[in-house]
């Protein structure tokens, strides 16, 4: 068995991007102060010095101009990692991404692949108000012809730039900036994941709790806390926003027979409006009980700490939440 060693999610992230740095010749960073400064979240700290300025860029504030750059070089053979500071800064290359990176496959008759990878720090959590926060998967999942995956564990932030970097097709990755310090452990010689599949977390035969992101280990804790008052929660962890892996959400269901879906962004029109959606089409005779989200409110995201924390989801209104549903 291999050993377990204790490693922060921002250490996972950036050991996943030395190896892939390592291993392939092709690949390189790119991105606003990913290289003198460090990176904005001190996530490439250390490796320009390391890799040298060919293969850790800094660029010009012009999201829409090195995103498009990186689909260039994409286009040309290289492995390209674009980081994009926040995913509110992510709408100046939607263009460029939706547009170009999403639709060349197809426009061009099967002829060019995009194997961009586009990195962006997402989520709520760290009082950097409504120009730098938000949780906007949903906004990349409704796109066909990019892959969108979300970084909700270590073990994630590990393993899944080394596979999105294997990806034929442009790879979305959601990085969540609340999480950067917090301290998990992973096998030491943890590598690639598989990025098609989702993952139950927890198993569990009360009720599924299915989520992504930063909701995963808050959903792991307040599975823990359900425990103690004899429920007995599933944690399904989704990580591909896009596709789907529907087979894993709704085979939870079947055993549970209940859902609560839990996410940071807002509840119109989001990750949770289509996975209930599945469920209701592809599952209605497998529930006993209607399913239900709890989303982030709906609002910018606030500065003031506790109204930011009040924004999103929190362990205790899952706890709350699933106390309702099985003990009304």
């Amino acid at each position: 068995m291999s050993k377990m060693i204790t490693i922060t999610y921002r250490e996972a992230l950036k050991s996943a991007i030395r190896e892939s740095l390592q291993k392939d010749e092709r690949v390189f960073l790119m991105g606003e102060d990913v290289g003198h400064y460090g990176g904005a979240f001190a996530v490439s700290k250390g490796l320009l010095k390391e890799f040298g300025p060919e293969r850790i860029m800094d660029v010009p504030l012009s999201e829409s101009g090195f995103t498009g750059a990186g689909i260039g070089a994409a286009l040309a053979g290289m492995r390209p990692i674009v980081e994009i500071m926040t995913v509110n800064f992510s709408l100046l290359a939607m263009d460029q991404i939706f547009n170009n990176a999403a639709t060349l496959l197809h426009m061009s008759g099967g002829q060019l692949n995009v194997p961009v990878v586009i990195r962006m720090g997402c989520g709520i959590g760290r009082q950097l108000a409504a120009q730098h926060s938000h949780s906007w998967e949903p906004f990349y999942a409704h796109v066909p012809g990019i892959h969108v995956l979300s970084v909700g564990t270590h073990e994630d932030a590990r393993g899944m730039l080394l596979s999105a970097l294997q990806s034929p097709d442009p790879v979305i990755i959601f990085e969540y900036t609340s999480m950067l310090n917090l301290e998990g452990e992973i096998p030491e010689d943890a590598g690639a994941v598989d990025i098609r599949k989702a993952k139950v977390r927890r198993e569990g035969k009360d009720l599924s709790l299915i989520t992504y992101g930063t909701g995963v280990y808050k959903a792991m804790e307040a599975a823990e806390i359900l425990a103690r008052d004899g429920m007995d929660i599933e944690v399904v962890d989704l990580r591909v926003l896009r596709p789907l892996d529907e087979e894993t959400f709704l085979a939870s269901v079947a055993k549970t027979h209940r859902a609560l879906i839990v996410e940071d962004a807002w509840k119109s029109v989001s990750i949770s409006s289509e996975v209930s959606s599945r469920i209701m089409e592809k599952a209605f005779f497998e529930l006993d009980l209607p399913v239900e989200r709890l989303c982030g409110v709906e609002v910018p995201i606030p500065y003031p700490k506790h109204l930011e924390d009040a924004s999103v989801p929190q362990v205790q209104d899952i706890v709350d939440r699933v106390r309702k549903i099985l003990k009304p």
